[in-house]
């Protein structure tokens, strides 16, 4: 847990997909705790790293410029990114910036592990 009272949980699913479970707020005090679960989510092997967001309570601009960070570090280790659990609110707001169009936004983990 962060003093903001977040939690970020990796979880391996297998050889080649991870799954970063965010509880909390996604704001600028999470940056670092966030960038250290991609680091251990995403190893060589890595090819989809999964967000699950079934647990976030908010999310700030700043959270939202830490997702294209996770985008561009995923991209030039050409793995996927994913995402599920969003409300409507925030799957509104991922696409109102359009970064639904570079991060898979599914309903289920099941989906997210199964896409391509």
């Amino acid at each position: 847990m962060t003093e903001t009272g977040t939690s970020l949980d990796v979880r391996r699913v297998n050889d080649t997909a991870a799954v970063i479970g965010v509880r909390g707020e996604l704001t600028g005090a999470t940056e670092a705790p966030l960038m250290d679960a991609y680091a251990r989510a995403a190893d060589a092997m890595t090819r989809k790293v999964v967000l699950d967001f079934s647990g976030l309570e908010y999310m700030n601009s700043t959270g939202i410029g830490l997702l294209v960070t996770l985008l561009v570090r995923a991209q030039r280790q050409r793995q996927r990114l994913m995402a599920f659990g969003l409300s409507d609110h925030y799957r509104q707001i991922l696409s109102l910036t359009r970064l639904d169009e570079a991060i898979g936004v599914v309903d289920t983990e099941e989906e997210a592990l199964a896409a391509s």
